[in-house]
């Protein structure tokens, strides 16, 4: 039923101002609109609203990805740009911080918003 629905994204944030520097500026979303209660941006087809959401806890988790053709340019673009990628001591990560996993067939490199929400890259 909702295979073909087009889908809506939302990510909390505390400051509508940087949120909207880091992901129009920074990441290059398309700003749609702030309606007072979300900044509505747009990636390639897909909505997704910053939420203004006062004070919370950013989950412990990866809760926005992309998928990209090439990780390590698509990390070194946005390394150049000033955005640092999160290092966890339980993953062996490149030097350019990307994970491979077990049999190579996905990629991932995380990093976080100015909330400390997760965020991903992904190559599979």
């Amino acid at each position: 039923m909702l295979g073909q629905t087009p889908i809506i994204a939302f990510i909390p944030t505390r400051d509508a101002a940087q949120s909207r520097s880091f992901y129009e500026g920074l990441l290059g979303l398309r700003f749609i609109d702030d309606d007072k209660f979300a900044l509505v941006m747009e990636a390639n087809g897909t909505m997704i609203r910053i939420v203004r959401v006062g004070n919370f806890t950013p989950a412990p988790f990866t809760i926005f990805g992309w998928e990209v053709q090439d990780i390590h340019q698509s990390v070194a673009d946005l390394t150049a740009k000033g955005l640092t990628f999160t290092r966890y001591p339980h993953f062996e990560q490149s030097p350019d911080g990307v994970w491979t996993a077990p049999g190579g067939a996905a990629k991932v490199a995380w990093f976080a918003d100015p909330d400390g929400n997760t965020l991903s890259l992904s190559q599979h």
